[in-house]
């Protein structure tokens, strides 16, 4: 199948755009590149401290017989149920690599925040921002300098990103993710919210809600709906940095460690029947593999975060995206899956359904995906349209790909020919508010166009407050300002699902407008979030004041303050008080990220705080 014209235009338009950058980034990694390998450049002094803690046959096969050595690079605590399990990784990973004639270091550990953990605390509001922290983190770790290759060990929200930011800074190395899986099904993720809401209106008591929460979240593994967690999967996955298949089997699986050996093999080109060169990261992530990200999470409803996370990745490999090349994509590019929040469904049923690999192969069949990419196999991208399973007979335990296709269940996941929706699950807005973006592809058809007055708060407590108060119990635009990456850090407004849904069940037209995020799993309230510019940064949501009508509309891409043109040129925009400022600038840690948050680009640039 010849790639799609919608698809090679995007990709010929973004190559364009980022010739310059990309070009410059390539010749860097071609210079490292030529360096001799560590142990033979570096300084004696310098490659004793190397090799002082690691064994004896390994200080043996790093010096004298030059054998690779892979860096470890772990995103391991124990509260995060999904990093949980990277515990014994790196002692798989080791033997693996012996057994192969190769070594294995643990280079450095990377901070790991639970979203989930952080939902409407302070500590949210470091969140985004622990992104370039683990950028940084990567980055330290792989500095030592000794690596043939690398193995990051991350899952959830901003780890993947920052591992993944942070790996093509070193982009000469051959790299492999290696997830760990989602968590066993518990509550439903449906049962879930509905807790959630009786819980906003009284109807919940704190013990049955805390119930209902440990129901839902009870093991080890992601979470299992749909968020930016599993998100990060799919793309990983659509770009070839997994062994392919990998991202949704289970901790307790017992694949799960033949999955992780696997990786080992793939970092080192040696999986499969004959030896090959696994390509650098910084070379195999170019701006076709981009849009194949793209193309998987718009197939799949996923996060919106990462229309702020891909476009950071993208300029760590000098390529340059923006939220127009993913609405080009989205008008194109079908919703293949209903995973919660855009269905009943969640991970592990859509895993049962052929998972990452029939949406695979359903894009790259209908020419949605570049097919002729690089990936960490030798096959190519052809290979994750596989799914693994463990071999029982000639070889017990080794691991052989299945086609993924055709679906197990078309509840939740389609073939291209006939899909939920001829379109991706996420829009761009414009209009006289700036530019922002919406997940449509959970909100029902009816409420795709809203047209109500303004409320506008200042935080998201201030909304909790007002509903709380029975001040919202009519057709309502919320307009929750000061929440951008300038202001606050660009907190998650997580919180805000369980009113907002209330009051939208209630039959009011209700829409959610911000230039804060909402969570990746975002729900069936219309809510037009990361509008840029921001409030702080003089953006026009700083403008709008308590009763003005606005028309956020899906279908036509646009979100507008109904005014004259004359009048909404001339008012004022309100400005960020210094009590505010102070409010969230200090407090558990926020007086450290004081630098990053002046230094942060908009939200559609990435919210980069490097550059």
């Amino acid at each position: 199948m010849s790639t799609h014209p919608t698809v090679r235009d995007v990709t010929d338009r973004i190559r364009e755009r980022s010739r310059g950058s990309r070009e410059a980034y390539l010749q860097r990694l071609a210079q490292t590149r030529q360096r001799d390998r560590g142990s033979d450049r570096m300084g004696c002094a310098n490659v004793a401290h190397a090799v002082a803690g690691v064994p004896a046959n390994d200080k043996l096969k790093i010096v004298a017989e030059r054998a690779p050595n892979i860096g470890i690079v772990t995103a391991y605590n124990d509260m995060l149920s999904a990093h949980a399990p990277y515990q014994g990784y790196p002692d798989i990973i080791k033997n693996e690599a012996r057994q192969l004639g190769a070594t294995a270091q643990v280079a450095g550990g990377v901070p790991a925040m639970c979203d989930g953990v952080t939902q409407g605390t302070p500590g949210m509001e470091l969140s985004l921002f622990s992104r370039d922290v683990i950028a940084m983190g990567t980055a330290v770790a792989l500095t030592h300098d000794m690596f043939d290759a690398a193995l990051l060990l991350g899952v959830c929200d901003k780890i993947v990103p920052g591992l993944l930011i942070g790996a093509l800074h070193f982009g000469h190395l051959p790299t492999v993710f290696v997830p760990a899986g989602p968590m066993p099904s518990g509550l439903s993720n449906t049962a879930k919210a509905k807790v959630r809401e009786q819980a906003a209106q009284g109807l919940v008591g704190r013990q049955g809600l805390l119930e209902a929460e440990m129901g839902a979240y009870h093991a080890q593994g992601t979470c299992t709906f749909y968020g930016t967690a599993n998100s990060n999967q799919m793309l990983l996955e659509a770009m070839g940095l997994h062994v392919p298949g990998t991202a949704f089997i289970q901790p307790g699986d017992a694949m799960r460690e033949a999955l992780t050996r696997e990786a080992v093999r793939t970092v080192l080109g040696r999986a499969g029947d004959k030896p090959y060169a696994t390509p650098p990261i910084g070379e195999m992530v170019d701006e076709r593999a981009i849009v194949n990200a793209m193309s998987a999470l718009l197939a799949t409803g996923g996060s919106t975060n990462h229309l702020i996370h891909w476009v950071a990745v993208a300029r760590a490999a000098g390529i340059l995206i923006d939220w127009n090349d993913f609405a080009q994509l989205s008008e194109v590019v079908p919703l293949l899956t209903r995973v919660y929040p855009n269905g009943s469904a969640d991970v592990n049923e859509f895993q049962s359904a052929g998972g990452p690999g029939f949406v695979i192969g359903e894009l790259v069949g209908a020419g949605l995906m570049h097919a002729d990419v690089a990936t960490v196999r030798a096959g190519g991208i052809a290979e994750y349209a596989g799914i693994p399973v463990l071999q029982t007979d000639g070889a017990p335990g080794q691991l052989k790909w299945q086609p993924a296709a055709p679906s197990k269940n078309e509840a939740v996941a389609r073939p291209a020919a006939k899909p939920f929706s001829t379109t991706g699950g996420l829009k761009l807005l414009t209009g006289n508010l700036g530019r922002s973006v919406i997940k449509v592809s959970s909100v029902p058809d009816d409420r795709h166009v809203v047209e109500a007055p303004a409320r506008v708060f200042d935080s998201q407590s201030a909304l909790q407050k007002a509903f709380a108060a029975g001040e919202l119990d009519r057709d309502v635009v919320c307009v929750v300002r000061w929440q951008g990456p300038q202001a606050n850090g660009m907190p998650e407004l997580h919180k805000l699902t369980p009113p907002l849904s209330v009051l939208q069940g209630k039959g009011f037209k209700v829409a959610l407008v911000t230039d804060g995020r909402m969570s990746g799993a975002s729900g069936k309230v219309p809510a037009a979030i990361h509008l840029s510019p921001e409030g702080a940064a003089g953006g026009a949501i700083a403008k709008v004041r308590d009763g003005d009508l606005i028309r956020l509309d899906s279908v036509n891409g646009t979100l507008q303050v109904l005014l004259p043109q004359d009048e909404w040129d001339a008012r004022e925009a309100a400005q960020m008080t210094d009590e505010q400022r102070m409010a969230d600038g200090h407090g558990l840690g926020r007086e450290l990220f004081a630098g990053m948050r002046r230094n942060a680009l908009t939200a559609e640039e990435g919210a980069c705080t490097w550059l």
